[in-house]
């Protein structure tokens, strides 16, 4: 079985390039200079007709993943839009204050996406014990845990990453992310023995407008999704 490439994007182009380089799966964003955040409908409309399963990030705003009474109803409203718009599956996570899996508020998001996919996301890079949340991830019913091994990078997770694929026994898929590039993919896989990576296969903007950047309409130093550099990791991985 070959192992699948999950790419996160943010907009029309960069879901194009996501299909056209090769990836397997679409983790559909917004914001991705912030780890992502929810997408807006239009790009959900655009997703709609892609030829590989997209799962819609489900995080109203930046920050911890901590959230409250009026941030849970928003997401509850994202759910009902990708359920609408007929995307296969949500991105969902959220923290206690001490960095705990936000449990009662996972189970009511998980319970109002039903019928549709779910990743755990970085929520679980927070964790105070990566065990336990490991087994909370499961008992959740989540098919996969995206994780860098509760450090920055996947790269410096390897360890834990492996300790917990070993863990999961295939009741759960670890899919390691964050930092993951053409010339680490094929390390990362052998190290951890997962079956599915996740990497934003970006380059720096070749078209970023100085003007816009003055006036703080775009970012300094944006990054793009490269079909190049993804075609490049679907070959890294391909030869893992």
């Amino acid at each position: 079985m070959s192992i699948l490439l999950e790419v996160c994007v943010d907009s029309p182009r960069g879901l194009a390039a996501a299909i056209e380089g090769g990836a397997g799966r679409i983790e559909l964003c917004s914001a991705l200079e912030v780890g992502g955040l929810t997408p807006l409908a239009g790009l959900m409309k655009a997703a709609a007709s892609a030829p590989i399963p997209v799962y819609a990030m489900i995080r109203p705003h930046a920050g911890a993943f901590v959230f409250d009474e009026g941030d849970e109803a928003a997401m509850m409203a994202d759910i009902d839009a990708v359920r609408v718009f007929g995307l296969a599956g949500v991105v969902i996570g959220a923290n206690m204050p001490d960095g705990r899996l936000d449990m009662p508020l996972i189970h009511r998001l998980k319970a109002h996406a039903a019928g549709l996919g779910s990743t755990l996301h970085r929520a679980f890079d927070l964790v105070p014990d990566a065990d336990v949340a490991l087994e909370q991830a499961v008992e959740l019913g989540c098919e996969r845990i995206l994780t860098s091994g509760c450090v920055p990078k996947a790269i410096d997770g390897l360890d834990t990453l492996a300790r917990l694929s070993k863990k999961a026994a295939g009741r759960i898929s670890i899919m390691p992310g964050s930092g993951v590039r053409p010339s680490n993919a094929g390390e990362i896989l052998r190290a951890t023995g997962a079956r599915e990576i996740h990497g934003s296969c970006s380059s720096p903007s070749a078209d970023a407008d100085p003007r816009a950047v003055a006036f703080g309409f775009e970012a300094p130093g944006m990054n793009r999704t490269d079909v190049a550099v993804v075609r490049q990791m679907r070959q890294a991985i391909d030869a893992a």
